[in-house]
């Protein structure tokens, strides 16, 4: 499976198991602009370069839209931005990731590379489920009982991607401070770390950190993920507090890319890596 095919082939593991009432909005409204504009589904669907599958499942709310698709959209309506506006604030029904995320773990599912670069925290997927746990017990406001069981689940499925894609490289660069911290407790860290050690130490998974001490960084913007697609498409993408943005601009990516390079030359190597972690885990 390519990225265009992802894009305009969308198929049915694009469909929403539960749809939220925001999608079901939108697809009402594009249902409306469409039928006021005397195209049926098929003729729209030339226009945006979509099936007439993939415009029924929009406009009865059971497939998240993509950007291509809302551009395209409003072209074809009559570019009033009323598409580009609603898509803002478009949700999926089911709990587990966040909102603004979710586009991003899908292009996960078809991607040949993922280079994640995280200080924060560690990266979901090399995860323990302790730390899921402990980071869902200091999740402001606080969880019900239901989204914190259906926020780890999801971070569980999600893993499954370093076993289910063995031809898929998963480079990680995170800060030695993050592992330094030890969220949930003692028992929780040293979980942690075994887990990060048995994950890292696949051949699709390289883990490299970044020293305290290091006097180069260059990569001080911030955390940020980068993919290649099956067709050679370059993406990437950042997260905030309350948001993420999917980056496809290519001198944009461009740029991180050469931040993400720079920043691997200054880290540990992946032994060392491994070495370190290690050492935490005895001090522990």
């Amino acid at each position: 499976m390519t990225s265009g095919d992802v894009d305009v082939m969308a198929g049915d593991w694009e469909r929403e198991p539960d749809p939220s009432d925001s999608l079901r909005t939108f697809g009402a409204v594009v249902q409306a602009l469409r039928e006021h504009a005397g195209l049926s589904r098929a003729d729209f669907g030339t226009r945006v370069r979509f099936s007439k599958h993939t415009v029924e499942s929009v406009e009865l709310g059971r497939r998240m839209p993509d950007e291509s698709f809302v551009e395209r959209a409003e072209e074809a309506l009559g570019n009033t931005g009323a598409l580009r506006k609603a898509a803002r604030h478009l949700t999926r029904g089911e709990p587990g990731l966040a909102a603004w995320f979710r586009r991003w773990a899908r292009l996960e599912k078809v991607a040949v590379s993922l280079c994640t670069y995280e200080c924060r925290l560690v990266p979901g997927l090399l995860q323990s489920q302790g730390y899921m746990r402990a980071l869902c017990d200091n999740d402001i406001p606080p969880l019900t009982d239901d989204e914190l069981e259906a926020t780890i689940a999801a971070r569980l499925e999600r893993q499954q991607l370093l076993y289910e894609r063995p031809n898929t490289t998963f480079d990680f660069i995170v800060e030695e401070a993050v592992f330094m911290r030890r969220l949930g407790g003692v028992e929780v860290t040293r979980e942690l770390l075994d887990n990060v050690l048995a994950l890292s130490a696949r051949r699709n998974v390289t883990l490299q950190i970044m020293s305290a001490d290091s006097e180069y960084h260059a990569c001080l913007a911030g955390p940020v993920r980068l993919l290649e697609t099956p067709d050679c498409r370059r993406l990437a993408y950042s997260e905030g507090q309350e948001n993420g943005r999917l980056i496809a601009d290519a001198k944009e990516v461009g740029r991180i890319q050469m931040r993400y390079a720079r920043l691997r030359s200054q880290t540990l190597s992946p032994k060392d890596s491994a070495g370190l972690l290690e050492r935490m885990r005895g001090a522990l």
